[in-house]
């Protein structure tokens, strides 16, 4: 595809990286004359200087003949505006970041009239994340599909959990637990396992199961946790904002504290039912005078990864339920963020850049595999994909055990008249079928493609 990229801050960074490793031909536009020169000289692409909402900046970067406009400016009216233009120029799809909590419920109104087809609020997509994870702390992610009826969870393997030392073929019977763990990391190395696969403390390994059976499952093989009841939030934030506007829907305690007064009274406003404290979160001393101690998880969302990091380590040392990091900077980190015990890190410029290549590959899809969802765990070395069938193929009513999958390939679940189904070998994939598929290769836009 020709992708045109609106602004080259750390989101248009990340985007140009993960597209240009997928082949698209990328066009880059921002007013700082050296971003653009580093995208160009690092990746090859092209690039032009100026305004991205202006229709001369972005007639010369050839917005009439790309199929698809993605802006990320600093600010949501004009990412919005550069849609707009975009699409009168004639560009066949665009995508726009919009922040604003005034803009969440305006979605549709964007799309019918002012030109965007997709907008992404990271913030708001960020704190889902964090919520699902608090909803259930044993995880350290938790991923949906087939509109929440599917979960992928991501937990460690400890001495005392009944995966552990047990060959996969084992578990499912002689606990009867109706999850298959389909991807393993361990140390530097991921597997998708087979039957004979044993589980090791330590282990990170990601399962699926429906929504309804899994925390019954996990109780089963002793890896539960009891919901949380309390939270303590670091930074006023926009993500602290939806974040604790979630968790004060289903009767959380929430506290947040913040430095910044300004941000304090105006966070306070917005959210009636938490507790918004003006205070130093970095203060170990005002910490535990506001309860750490005794709180049931802690989230870090100050704009500083080092910040983030640190206070989160001490909240691990008070052995919270648990404790989530927000990490900008992913990448630079990841060496040292398990070594402190920090297993749920959430990195919104990631999020985003999911939701982008989700739709990018929805739309080269093929017809009868209506590419849906697109998660990408253990450090994007593992996707975690959900496809549609919508027509009778070559590959339909044949047993999963006739049909050659490539290596690196598992058919995780099938979702059939709202049924979860885990695969075995006389299962088969048949037309409206929702399929789930975890893949240490990249790349893949059709069920085909993990076919020999």
């Amino acid at each position: 595809m020709n992708i045109v990229i609106c602004g080259v801050g750390k989101f248009g960074k990340e985007l140009v990286e993960h597209l240009v490793s997928e082949g698209h031909n990328i066009t880059v536009i921002d007013t700082v004359k050296e971003y653009v020169d580093e995208m160009v000289n690092q990746y090859d692409i092209m690039g032009c200087y100026g305004n991205a909402a202006s229709y001369d900046t972005l007639k010369e970067a050839g917005v009439d003949k790309a199929d698809l406009l993605i802006a990320t400016t600093p600010t949501d009216e004009g990412n919005i505006l550069c849609c707009l233009v975009a699409k009168k120029l004639g560009v066949k799809q665009t995508i726009a970041r919009v922040r604003n909590p005034d803009y969440a419920n305006q979605t549709s109104l964007m799309g019918e009239d002012l030109g965007v087809d997709l907008s992404l609020n990271p913030d708001l997509d960020t704190a889902s994340e964090i919520y699902r994870i608090l909803r259930f702390p044993v995880a350290n992610k938790v991923e949906t599909f087939a509109n929440g009826r599917v979960d992928l969870v991501e937990t460690k393997v400890t001495k005392d959990c009944l995966l552990c030392d047990k060959a996969l073929m084992d578990i499912r019977m002689k606990y009867q637990v109706n999850v298959l763990v389909c991807a393993v990391r361990r140390d530097n190395e991921v597997i998708i396992p087979n039957g004979t696969f044993v589980l090791k403390e330590g282990d990170y390994v990601y399962l699926t199961a429906d929504n309804n059976v899994i925390e019954e499952s996990f109780r089963k093989l002793n890896i539960f946790k009891d919901k949380l009841k309390s939270t303590m939030i670091i930074g006023a934030s926009k993500i602290s904002y939806y974040l604790a506007k979630m968790l004060n829907e289903k009767g959380v305690s929430v506290k947040i504290i913040e430095r910044d007064l300004d941000k304090c009274k105006a966070l306070s406003e917005q959210l009636s039912k938490t507790l918004v404290l003006h205070g130093d979160g970095t203060n170990q001393k005002i910490l535990l005078e506001e309860g750490l101690d005794k709180i049931d998880s802690l989230v870090t969302l100050t704009g500083l990864d080092e910040t983030n990091i640190i206070v989160s380590t001490f909240g691990v040392s008070y052995n919270l339920d648990k404790v989530i990091t927000k990490v900008n900077n992913y990448n630079y980190y990841e060496s040292i963020l398990s070594h402190v015990g920090l297993d749920s890190v959430v990195s919104p410029k990631s999020i985003f850049c999911s939701h982008v290549l989700r739709y990018v590959r929805s739309a080269e899809s093929a017809k009868d595999s209506e590419f849906k969802s697109l998660y990408r765990l253990v450090k994007n070395k593992v996707e975690a994909l959900e496809f549609v069938i919508s027509a009778p193929t070559s590959y339909t009513s044949i047993p999963l055990k006739d049909l050659k999958v490539k290596k690196n390939n598992l058919i995780a679940c099938v979702i059939r008249n709202n049924e979860v189904i885990i695969p075995g070998g006389k299962t088969t994939l048949e037309p409206n079928d929702s399929v789930i598929i975890v893949t240490t290769n990249s790349m893949i836009k059709d069920i085909r493609d993990i076919l020999e």
